[in-house]
């Protein structure tokens, strides 16, 4: 287990928090009361500044029952080790009505994990038999 620095910027404000023994990520909870409008997004304080030790990243990541229930989404972001800020989760919402967050919902989940840093060298690749194939490149 490693150890995550948490600092509290705002009163009231929660430090993550797993849900079951089992669980790999850590709820995030809202800070403020926050409008996310129908169709549209909004940016949701935790309250909270985190500080990762260096070869870590935090995941900030959807809950399922918010995506479920109300249509909510919290865009996938990456919290680096040096970024000592206030984190914060962007909301979108899909549903036809605003939807209010009040201070105190969790909002997103918050998953640790590993860096692995990479040496990038130009040269010429192998061939593949994928090759260029993208997007759809093996059917539907």
């Amino acid at each position: 287990m490693i150890k995550v620095r948490v600092q509290r910027l705002r009163e009231g404000a929660r430090l993550p928090e797993r849900q079951s023994a089992g669980a790999a990520g850590y709820d995030i909870y809202a800070a403020a009361d926050t409008l996310v409008p129908a169709r549209g997004r909004a940016l949701v304080p935790s309250g909270i500044a985190i500080a990762l030790p260096e070869g870590y990243e935090g995941q900030v990541r959807p809950r399922s029952g918010l995506a479920l229930r109300y249509g909510l989404s919290a865009h996938f972001g990456t919290i680096d080790s040096d970024y000592r800020g206030e984190l914060q989760v962007l909301l979108h919402n899909d549903a036809d009505a605003d939807y209010k967050v009040q201070a105190g919902d969790r909002v997103a989940q918050l998953v640790i994990a590993p860096v692995i840093l990479a040496d990038f060298a130009e040269e010429s690749l192998d061939p593949t038999e994928r090759g260029e194939g993208g997007f759809g490149h093996t059917g539907d």
